[in-house]
């Protein structure tokens, strides 16, 4: 239900972030932590040469509301133009020429805007100024708020939270790659109860360890699987082993008096 409400609760929190901070001439919670507050950057060729950097007044009453245009009306509007874009399938080839062109429209303001962004970020790592590209339109640059603040954020948990994190991207990558019939065959003798184990495997599929709905035998070893576990992976691999024994299996047969030998590269 809140998921087709995704963007206007986006624009809403976005919208709240800004009332409360750039609106007032405060930092958002963010550029609070990191001591950076917005300075209108117009305001300060009329200046001249800074002692210290932390110069220069905030922004402009336009400069906020064009801020808060972008960043909340520009990106709701752009996400729901492209769910009901993806909606409406204005991208297949038998739609009305008009939506056609549309959605290539489209495409292409999106190639525009990632190159644009990314031309800005190569000049934001030379210079060091303007992160986005609202940021160079608007002439908003992040400076210090004060030249002494102290660090809210430790630097142990700054680094537990790096190692977590790379703990679980390790995870999300190395999991899929493990075969998990595998780990339960190495792990099995380690098992305590070796009798109901074995019982519950017998009755289940080794490959989706669930009661089999259309029970098929793989041959030789005469292991129970589900039709469909069994038919996809003969047919993902012509060598597939019984994850079971580790046998080769080289026919299916139906579990039933009268049996029916297919071929598992059928």
């Amino acid at each position: 239900m809140l998921f087709q409400y995704e963007p206007e609760l986006d624009a809403f929190l976005e919208f709240l972030i800004w009332r409360f901070s750039i609106w007032v001439d405060k930092p958002t919670p963010g550029n609070a932590l990191m001591n950076l507050r917005y300075r209108d950057e117009r305001a300060m060729d009329s200046i001249g040469k800074v002692r210290t950097g932390l110069e220069g007044p905030g922004l402009t009453i336009a400069q906020k509301i064009w801020y808060c245009i972008a960043t909340v009306g520009g990106q709701y509007t752009w996400a729901r133009l492209q769910s009901f874009s993806a909606f409406r399938r204005w991208g297949d080839s038998e739609q009305r020429p008009l939506a056609r062109r549309a959605w290539i429209l489209i495409q292409r303001i999106e190639g525009l805007y990632k190159a644009a962004s990314f031309g800005n970020l190569l000049i934001f790592l030379y210079t060091g100024r303007f992160r986005n590209l609202i940021e160079r339109v608007l002439q908003a640059r992040l400076v210090y708020g004060s030249p002494n603040m102290n660090r809210a954020v430790s630097f142990e948990y700054m680094n537990r939270q790096l190692v977590w994190n790379e703990f679980s991207e390790m995870l999300l990558l190395l999991l899929p790659l493990l075969n998990s019939s595998s780990i339960k065959k190495f792990l099995s003798p380690f098992s305590k109860d070796k009798s109901s184990s074995s019982k519950v495997d017998d009755d289940t599929c080794p490959i989706c360890q669930a009661i089999p709905t259309i029970p098929f035998l793989a041959l030789p070893c005469q292991h129970r699987y589900c039709y469909y576990c069994l038919s996809t992976r003969c047919a993902a691999a012509t060598s597939f082993r019984c994850p079971r024994c580790g046998e080769a299996v080289v026919a299916m047969q139906r579990h039933s008096s009268l049996a029916s030998n297919t071929n598992p590269n059928q």
